[in-house]
């Protein structure tokens, strides 16, 4: 019981030593957004549905989005984490929009239709942190 008291208490001083430095060392973001839904069919994507635009591999259960193109520009790239209104858990980029789309988020549902239907199509707040990169002295 000690133990794990020590541990807890140690993990905890190391969180809040570095909460400022990583302030520091990004700027916060946000946008309203359009949400939509997707899955990993061949029907809604393209002929290799587990694989995104930017080549990584989706597995049901990840907590992945897809951006428009015009959201890369503002540095919502790829494997940015992402905070979106009404989820708990957090979500990284892993794919991109076809073109037409803009101020627009597709948030991977794996390959549950039910579910991506029954989200539809909302506006969402999002926000995420945009690394500053540090000068070279």
């Amino acid at each position: 019981m000690q133990k794990r008291v020590f541990t807890f208490l140690f993990i905890f001083f190391i969180l809040y030593a570095c909460k400022d430095k990583v302030e520091k060392k990004c700027i916060f973001n946000s946008f309203k957004v359009t949400a939509t839904a997707y899955n990993s069919l061949a029907y809604q994507t393209n002929s290799d549905p587990n694989i995104t635009a930017f080549g990584d591999s989706l597995k049901p259960g990840l907590r992945y989005i897809a951006v428009s193109r015009d959201l890369l520009d503002s540095g919502l790239v790829r494997n940015t984490v992402v905070k979106i209104e009404g989820f708990d858990s957090l979500f990284i980029v892993k794919d991109k929009m076809n073109r037409r789309w803009r101020k627009r988020i597709d948030i991977y549902m794996g390959t549950d239709v039910r579910k991506a239907k029954d989200w539809g199509k909302r506006k969402v707040n999002i926000e995420y942190c945009i690394p500053i990169k540090d000068s070279i002295h």
